[in-house]
């Protein structure tokens, strides 16, 4: 533990690349192999489940720090962050832990189902016996959030140093449903398995955000446009009379899409498909809300499935015939996937493709942009149609053009403090819209939480008023005299029941502070509704 505590604390003392590479190189070199897995599946988010609730944790650690309780939850938002609050107030010890980071995670797997009193005897040992970061790392470990910012590729390009693999190769290898408690280092780095291959999906290829006029790509062309679609990017693998679905979040979701079940016997074996999943409601395609519905459960009952079903639309055909076509040009993948597309779509399966569209201008690219809320989706994607299929985010060869945001002006009605370097700043907004009563008088409705978009002057402007003008406090939450109005801006909107306001948004954000706006001239729940195409 000593040495994956100096490493995390490395990697978070700094912001060059350069510097977190070297720091995880040299524990690739110097842990142990069983350190090593462990080590890869934490910072590829492959965590133990949470053994103790945080309630239980604050609990506990208020008891060995022997303070008031009022103290440690001020303290704790204060420094916004529980694990770090709790490896600050526990005092001091002279005792001593050298067990490696794969006997505590063992062991906290094993903490889930002991007692309460077993717990909290064992926290209260392993606090003590370790120092301030150690400590710090190890309740990380408890609460299941340790994020680091450390990317996988980042994780990946040490790893190869340390093992002299191709990155490519390995971004290969750490992809699909392994078990660091089971799987050794050998089988998972170094080890070439054929039948491993059944079920990996390869490392997905990610767009970057267009820079500047559009014009500036060159020749139109030189490239292909599709719509960018709102759902879930994920990877279909028909392999040995199976199928595998895996999302970008390296999360196998084969059980919750059933549907797709039905291409297995349609698509030809040896098949990998780049696509989205979508909601498909009464032949058209839904919105993200719909789709959540499916999203966050464990079980998909019969009625989940007629209520929101689901399609794939296709994007990009990585594998065919059992051939990696990677290397291929985007558009003799993209006519493959086409030819695929034509032999299978009399069958009634859902699977669809993302239509690509030609045009002989960029004012022609314009113009599909602005049908994209019409289409359902969130812009476009422009793909050089000579590109091969690379890893992880590169610049040149994919872009994605989205949309403007929708914009809508709110009322600030609820502050919390923020976390990180803003734990001791209210930067965590809840905000409002008016809608009349059935009486015909105004009320403020909440709608939307946003906690970024403002400069630093201007967040430590907005705590200043919000600590002078607070009505209530609900533990770190505060209300405040509805004053201030800001422009927030969102990507998409949908009706919804399980909102007060009846309205969900999808990715609100502060775009401005409407220091010049009263908040009477703020926007209606209905100037929302109005916004749903």
């Amino acid at each position: 533990m000593k040495n994956f505590a100096e490493l995390i604390k490395a990697l978070d003392s700094s912001n060059k690349t350069s510097a977190k590479v070297g720091a995880l190189t040299i524990y690739f070199q110097t842990a142990s192999d069983t350190d090593k897995v462990w080590a890869i599946a934490i910072l590829s988010h492959r965590r133990p489940p949470r053994p103790v609730n945080t309630t239980l944790l604050r609990l506990w650690a208020n008891e060995l720090a022997q303070i008031p309780l009022w103290l440690f939850e001020e303290s704790y938002h204060i420094v916004g962050d529980l694990a770090e609050t709790i490896a600050l107030i526990i005092p001091a010890s002279k005792e001593h832990s050298d067990k490696s980071l794969t006997e505590f995670v063992k062991e906290i797997i094993a903490l889930k189902k002991k007692s309460d009193g077993d717990k909290r005897a064992y926290l209260h040992e392993n606090w003590l016996a370790l120092n301030y970061y150690e400590r710090f790392v190890f309740t990380k470990l408890i609460t299941g959030s340790l994020r680091i910012g450390v990317s996988q590729k980042l994780m990946m390009r040490a790893l190869s140093k340390a093992e002299n693999i191709d990155e490519d190769l390995l971004a290969h290898k750490l992809m699909g449903d392994w078990n660091p408690d089971t799987i050794t280092f050998q089988e998972l780095v170094r080890d070439e398995k054929s039948g491993d291959y059944l079920s990996k999906p390869f490392p997905f290829y990610l767009a970057y955000p267009i820079e500047g006029e559009i014009a500036n790509l060159g020749e139109p062309e030189d490239w292909s446009a599709e719509h960018k679609w709102d759902g879930i990017r994920s990877q279909t693998i028909i392999r040995g009379n199976e199928i595998y679905v895996w999302s970008r979040g390296e999360e196998l979701v084969t059980d919750k899409y059933p549907e797709f079940r039905s291409f297995i016997g349609v698509i030809p074996d040896g098949t990998v498909v780049d696509a989205e999943i979508l909601p498909f409601l009464d032949g058209e395609i839904g919105t993200f809300n719909d789709l959540q519905t499916r999203i966050g459960r464990k079980t998909t009952s019969a009625a989940l499935l007629k209520k929101t079903p689901v399609i794939l639309k296709a994007y990009d055909l990585l594998e065919w015939n059992g051939v990696d076509l990677r290397n291929q040009p985007f558009m003799e993948r993209r006519l493959l996937l086409e030819k695929l597309y034509d032999s299978i779509k009399s069958q009634k399966i859902p699977f669809h493709i993302s239509e690509r569209f030609s045009f002989t201008s960029w004012d022609e690219v314009i113009a599909e942009r602005m049908r994209s809320r019409e289409m359902k989706s969130e812009g476009l994607m422009l793909k050089r149609k000579d590109s091969p299929y690379l890893v992880g985010r590169k610049k040149g060869d994919w872009w994605k053009w989205k949309l403007e945001p929708l914009v809508i002006d709110a009322v600030l009605t609820y502050a919390m403090r923020g976390h990180g370097r803003r734990s001791n700043l209210f930067t965590d907004y809840t905000f409002a819209l008016w809608q009349t009563t059935e009486n015909g008088e105004k009320e403020l409705v909440t709608f939307a939480k946003a906690y970024s978009g403002l400069t630093d002057a201007e967040f430590r402007q907005v705590d200043d008023w919000i600590k002078k003008n607070t009505l209530e406090k609900f533990g770190p939450v505060r209300s405040v005299t509805p004053t201030l109005v800001f422009e927030i801006g969102f990507e998409g909107i949908a009706l919804s029941k399980r909102h007060k306001s009846g309205i969900a948004t999808r990715f609100p954000r502060i775009l401005r502070w409407r220091q010049d706006k009263k908040i009477e001239e703020a926007n209606t729940i209905q100037d929302l509704k109005d916004m749903i195409i």
